[in-house]
C-alpha cells in the first residue's frame, strides 16, 4: 500500500514539475516576442529570421541595408539548406520566416496543402541572366530528341533546372516515356562543369558564375537556355507561412514594401553602383576576407515585374505542365491559390 502511495505522489509530483516546465516556456517564448515588438507598437514583431548565402546578397538583406525596412532587423540563422525546396519546408514549420525558391517546387509544396504564400519575385530570367541546357562542343546532342536515354546534371531535383528541361522536351514532341528515359543527376555547382568535361554525364544544367567561368574556359556551349524557351520571366520567388502574415500584418507589409524597392532600386541603378553595394553588404555580413568574385559577374535581378511584381503567366506555366505530368489535377490549383501581390506597393503601377 506504501509503494503505491508513493508511486501515486510520485506521478503527481512529475506532473507539476512538468507543466511548471510547459509554463515557463510558454511565458518565455510570450516574453521573447513582446521584446521584439516595435517601441511605437506599430509592428508586431521587428526580427525575422532568414537563411544567407556566403557570397552573395538577397533582396532583403539589400533593403536592410538601403535603410528600407524600417525598424526590423533580419536574423540570420545561417547558410540555406540544400536548394530551394528544403528552403520553403523550412517556411512551413515555421524555423525561418521567409524564404526563396522556384515557384513549381512552391506550388508543389502548396498543393500539398502547405500554408505558404509567395509574395515577392527573387530572380528571374533575362538576356543577361540565364540557365543554359549545357554541352560539349564536340557532343553529338543538338536537339532534344539527343537526350533520349541520356545522363543530365542538375544541382538540386525538382527546382529550376529540372522544370526547364521537361519545358523544353515537351515543346518538342518528346512523349513521357521518352522523357522518364533521361536520367537526371544531382551534381553540386562547384562539380557539375567537371562532370561534364570528364563525360560523367551527357549535359548539364547551370548558369550564373558557374556558366560564365564555363564558357570562358571553352569548349561548352548552352544548347539552349532558360531566356530562350521563357523569355524576361519572373521564376522564382520569396514565401511566407499564412501564419505569420496573418498574425504580422503591418510588419509583413513593412518587409515586403521594403524588398519590393531594393529589387526596384537594383533593377535601375547602374550595374557597378549595384556590385559595389552588394561588396560592401557581403563583406559587413561575412567579413573582409569573403570572396566576392561572383558579385563581380552579377549583370542583372532578372526579375521581369517591376519591384518583384508577380503574373499569372509566371505560375501558370508550371501548374499545366505538373498536370500534363499527372502531379495535379485539372483545375486543382490556379494561380491566385499560390501568391499575391497585395504587400507591393508597385501592385497599381
Amino acid at each position: 500500500m506504501n509503494i503505491q502511495k508513493r508511486k501515486t505522489t510520485l506521478k503527481k509530483l512529475y506532473l507539476f514539475l512538468s507543466l511548471i516546465f510547459i509554463t515557463s516556456i510558454f511565458l518565455s517564448g510570450c516574453e521573447q516576442q513582446k521584446a521584439h515588438k516595435s517601441a511605437d507598437g506599430k509592428y508586431e514583431t521587428t526580427e525575422l529570421r532568414y537563411y544567407s548565402s556566403p557570397g552573395a546578397v538577397s533582396y532583403p538583406e539589400l533593403a536592410e541595408d538601403l535603410g528600407y525596412l524600417g525598424p526590423i532587423k533580419l536574423k540570420n540563422v545561417g547558410i540555406p539548406p540544400s536548394g530551394g525546396p528544403q528552403e520553403i519546408q523550412n517556411v512551413v514549420t515555421e524555423d525561418v520566416d521567409f524564404g526563396s525558391a522556384f515557384n513549381g517546387a512552391i506550388i508543389k509544396l502548396i498543393a500539398a496543402k502547405a500554408p505558404i504564400k509567395s509574395v515577392i519575385g527573387t530572380y528571374g530570367i533575362d538576356k543577361d541572366s540565364w540557365v543554359g541546357l549545357m554541352v560539349l562542343d564536340n557532343s553529338p546532342i543538338k536537339n532534344a530528341k539527343d537526350l533520349i536515354g541520356k545522363k543530365v546534371a542538375l544541382n538540386t531535383l525538382g527546382a529550376h533546372g529540372e522544370y526547364m528541361l521537361k519545358e523544353y522536351l515537351q515543346q518538342n514532341g518528346l512523349s513521357k516515356k521518352e522523357i522518364s528515359s533521361i536520367t537526371l543527376v544531382p551534381v553540386p555547382l562547384g562539380n557539375i562543369e567537371m562532370a561534364l568535361r570528364h563525360k560523367q554525364v551527357d549535359a548539364a544544367l547551370f548558369g550564373g558564375i558557374f556558366r560564365d567561368k564555363a564558357i570562358q574556359r571553352g569548349g561548352i556551349h548552352p544548347l539552349v537556355t532558360d531566356y530562350d524557351i521563357f523569355g524576361n520571366f519572373t521564376a522564382g520567388s520569396y514565401v511566407m507561412n499564412k501564419n505569420f502574415l496573418k498574425q504580422n500584418p503591418n510588419t509583413s507589409k513593412k518587409f515586403i514594401e521594403g524588398t519590393a524597392k531594393a529589387i526596384e532600386w537594383a533593377q535601375t541603378t547602374p550595374r557597378d553602383q549595384v556590385v559595389d553595394r552588394f561588396i560592401k553588404i557581403v563583406k559587413k555580413r561575412d567579413g573582409a576576407n569573403i570572396d566576392t568574385s561572383g558579385i563581380n559577374l552579377w549583370k542583372s535581378t532578372g526579375i521581369s515585374g517591376k519591384g518583384g511584381l508577380l503574373k499569372d503567366k509566371e505560375f501558370n506555366i508550371w501548374i499545366d505542365q505538373l498536370v500534363k505530368s499527372g502531379t495535379l489535377k485539372n483545375e486543382q490549383l490556379s494561380p491566385q491559390d499560390v501568391y499575391t501581390n497585395d504587400y507591393n506597393p508597385y501592385k497599381n503601377q
